[in-house]
């Protein structure tokens, strides 16, 4: 490849170590690129390193690059292997987590250790939206150099299960149009089809190529996003209305006992009223 110029050859070794760098990426996985450990930052590095070099190096035998690439990848694919077997060498290649904090108090010899100072523990801190560690359980520094971080008790947030409230379970939304385009597989796993869709989009007063993106909720519910911002789409009110029905036939009994004379009459229309409220409970949650 002498007699080619050499803006050729940089091209041509871009795109031919472009791919082999995309190849070994994909098989050492997504973990390359989200949790990153020490060693695969050393490899990381190594590895586009010897890339970069071979790229420009013109008098250099391109396939000592290659080999030395692929070389680097295929320790690195087997160090990740052994730490999926062994714990001890996971440990010593990833390292293991850190307590910073424990009961509200730092741990200054640990964070001694991981050479962190005050100000960078405020800011991992601060991340979390925690701004006094005295409202911290306990606060774990990761391999991976983020921090997980537990609040005491008091300070942490309210559930719907500290309230004894009950709550719908969420599914995942389905995306069930897109750029103006139905996309039959996402409705279909809703359970819907396009007669029903044609209806929904009817009620909101739009068409179908007006609609940038649609999605159905775990309720069965359409939500569209619609080309034209300064248009508003009203919110689907079917399960608001069928609450206020419900609710509404419950103040009906309850009005019925007090207008009857009749004692049987009356503890009958309480009963069901009674009975009623307790649905109304158990429905809020997905009515609502």
């Amino acid at each position: 490849m002498q007699n080619f110029p050499e803006w050729t050859l940089i091209i041509f070794r871009s795109f031919l170590y472009i791919l082999i760098l995309i190849f070994i990426t994909r098989m050492l996985g997504k973990k390359q690129i989200s949790e990153i450990t020490f060693f695969e930052y050393i490899s990381g590095i190594t590895i586009g390193s010897i890339a970069g070099e071979v790229i420009m190096g013109l008098d250099r035998n391109i396939m000592h690059g290659v080999l030395a690439i692929l070389v680097f990848g295929a320790i690195t694919y087997l160090v990740d292997y052994i730490t999926l077997k062994s714990k001890k060498f996971r440990d010593m290649v990833e390292g293991k987590s850190s307590p910073l904090i424990k009961d509200g108090k730092i741990l200054e010899d640990n964070l001694k250790k991981e050479k962190y100072t005050l100000d960078d523990l405020q800011s991992l801190l601060r991340g979390k939206n925690v701004f006094n560690t005295a409202e911290v359980e306990f606060a774990v520094l990761e391999p991976n150099g983020d921090l997980s971080v537990l609040l005491k008790k008091e300070y942490r947030p309210l559930t719907p299960k500290d309230l004894n409230l009950n709550v719908a379970n969420d599914k995942e939304p389905q995306t069930v149009i897109m750029d103006g385009q139905i996309l039959d597989n996402a409705l279909s796993s809703t359970g819907k089809d396009r007669g029903w869709l044609s209806i929904e989009l009817a009620k909101q007063g739009v068409t179908l190529d007006n609609v940038f993106c649609g999605q159905v909720n775990s309720y069965g519910d359409l939500t569209i996003d619609i080309y034209d911002d300064k248009l508003t789409i009203p919110a689907p009110q079917e399960r608001p209305m069928l609450l206020a029905m419900i609710k509404k036939c419950q103040a009906d009994l309850e009005a019925f006992a007090l207008e009857t004379d009749s004692e049987t009459g009356k503890q009958m229309y309480l009963k069901n009223a009674e009975k009623i409220k307790g649905q109304i409970d158990k429905l809020t949650p997905y009515l609502k």
